[in-house]
């Protein structure tokens, strides 16, 4: 026979997922839920300040909310369906559950790319041309930003989600991931996908290394204003206001070149897990904890936020 035997096309795949029944693996078990909590709790928070704070309700502030959504969704689509297949002792995922997860997640996943990029312009422009800021970036202009941002990651997800899922399928639909991810889903299909994985890089490549492109450009100019600088006070904003961006920056491109550029040859299910694990739970925890804690202005609104809230409960409290 030339191919392996074909499934049903609609018939369920097999999480192998992340961990067993050792005490080892009860204890990464219990703190990979942890770190789930305190992302979803970080993300949360971040998204609530700038909707309840109008002083945040700015461009850059704008991006950063769809950056915590995106972090948000990220979590959310993996983690649970993986939590609740270690607990119960199941394994399956539906064809449909499967499509699903991977069609966010490849959306998602694109979206922060694009988001990433167009933040990267947000600083460009506020350190480089400050006096055209509210010009060239007014509250329509990040609207649109973000709205490219999922538009366009959700027509690339939708197209790669439905082709990929039109192939046949062969064997046990054994996925050795936690999640129906591109590497883990492809190595299942019959046949040749050649010209389908040449698709796939193109679109990495759009949405990987030309962000990567974009953005590196972004910061040389920026660079090169701060250079030019004459007040030490103001290279110091400039650089802790581009440190937290370039550091997630860093994080989460570094993670997916991993995951997405390697040859199907060079890869093991070992290095896609690590990868993923990066990607999907470290840096959604990461994001928000890099971008609040140097940052003055989402700390004074969470004593805002804190204050009123003192206020209504108990009258007689005034703030300082």
């Amino acid at each position: 026979m030339g191919q392996r035997n074909q499934t049903s096309s609609l018939a369920d795949f097999i999480l192998e997922g992340l961990f067993d029944d050792s005490p080892a693996h009860a204890f990464l078990f219990s703190l990979t839920m942890v770190v789930f909590l305190v992302a979803v709790s970080g993300n949360t928070l971040t998204i609530l300040l700038i909707c309840a704070d109008p002083r945040l309700h700015t461009p850059m502030y704008v991006l950063l909310s769809q950056l915590s959504l995106m972090d948000l969704m990220h979590v959310s689509t993996t983690i649970p369906k993986m939590a609740i297949n270690h607990l119960s002792g199941t394994k399956s995922i539906s064809f449909v559950g499967c499509a699903t997860q991977y069609f966010l997640f490849l959306s998602l996943g694109g979206a922060e790319c694009l988001l990433l990029t167009f933040m990267s312009y947000d600083r460009y422009v506020a350190i480089c041309h400050p006096l055209r800021y509210a010009v060239l970036m007014n509250r329509k202009v990040g609207q649109m930003m973000a709205v490219m941002s999922w538009l366009g990651a959700s027509v690339n997800s939708l197209i790669h989600t439905v082709i990929l899922m039109h192939f046949p399928f062969c064997g046990h639909r054994n996925i050795h991931h936690f999640y129906c991810e591109f590497p883990a889903v492809v190595q299942l299909v019959c046949g040749d996908i050649t010209v389908y994985e040449i698709a796939v890089y193109i679109g990495d490549i759009v949405l990987l290394l030309l962000p990567i492109v974009l953005i590196s450009a972004s910061y040389v100019f920026i660079l090169h204003s701060v250079i030019h600088m004459h007040s030490a006070g103001g290279k110091r904003n400039a650089f802790a206001t581009c440190s937290s961006h370039l550091t997630v920056v860093s994080l989460w491109f570094g993670a997916c070149i991993f995951s997405y550029m390697r040859p199907r040859s060079q890869r093991t299910p070992l290095q896609d897990k690590v990868g993923s694990v990066f990607y999907t739970i470290i840096t959604p925890t990461l994001n928000p904890l890099i971008y609040t804690l140097r940052n003055k202005d989402i700390a004074k609104a969470l004593k805002r936020v804190l204050g009123r809230e003192m206020i209504t409960q108990n009258p007689k409290v005034r703030l300082p």
